[in-house]
């Protein structure tokens, strides 16, 4: 029997970003890849509306933004959760100078500058290697374009206001695993070893040659990892 796997993607990302990971995993999980949060300004309200939606128990995995509705997820409903997966992210609030770059990225959204905002934040995002890869950038961008310049706002708005969950990762007691691209310069390899020590019997799982966006940049060793974390 398939079970639920709640997919949330993160910052101007959609359902398109999962793509991958649901051809490569719908044998074993009911793939579901919410969209309701797309319109809210906090990560309470994001919580909120996907538990709404999602079935009574499930297994979650979120990435980078989507690694702190996760987070949160988990402060509202833990009993709801089966499993979780932390990938890209971090449990950290935001650093002083994280915040001053957001609202540097949103004021330029607030211009009129929006479609500048996406080629500033790909080298970031992708392995340096990606970068040349003209069908991935171009889908990122079309994703960006999808979620828009308002939509671009209130994520940022609710990355700069989220709490430090570190001490609530202590609290876990499910299956875990902590992924990430080796070279994430968005979300480094620390933060994940940190939240990984943090959670009690996490799996950390490093994916080599890869950046932020391990789903989309290599699909297969991704979908090996939670194909394990689901099984175990």
């Amino acid at each position: 029997m398939r079970q639920p796997l709640v997919l949330i993607p993160g910052l101007l990302l959609t359902d398109d970003f999962w793509r991958e990971q649901v051809a490569r995993l719908s044998d074993v999980a009911q793939c579901i890849v919410p969209s309701c949060h797309y319109d809210m300004d906090n990560f309470s309200d994001m919580a909120r509306a996907i538990l709404a939606e999602a079935p009574e128990t499930f297994a979650l995995c979120g990435l980078s933004m989507g690694g702190y509705v996760a987070q949160e997820i988990m402060r509202q409903a833990p009993g709801r959760v089966t499993r979780i997966t932390l990938m890209d992210t971090s449990a950290r609030a935001d650093t002083p100078e994280q915040t001053e770059r957001r609202r540097a990225l949103i004021k330029l959204g607030q211009i009129g500058r929006f479609r500048g905002v996406t080629p500033q934040l790909l080298p970031v995002l992708l392995h340096p290697d990606n970068l040349s890869d003209k069908a991935m950038t171009d889908r990122l961008m079309a994703m960006a374009e999808q979620i828009g310049r308002d939509g671009f706002i209130r994520q940022q708005t609710a990355i700069i206001a989220r709490p430090d969950g570190r001490e609530d990762l202590k609290a876990y007691t499910l299956p875990a695993l902590v992924l990430c691209g080796r070279q994430d310069a968005l979300t480094p390899l620390e933060l994940h070893e940190e939240m990984a020590a943090l959670i009690p019997g996490a799996k950390l799982k490093v994916i080599e040659h890869c950046g932020h966006l391990p789903p989309m940049e290599k699909p297969d060793e991704t979908a090996a990892a939670l194909r394990d974390w689901l099984a175990a």
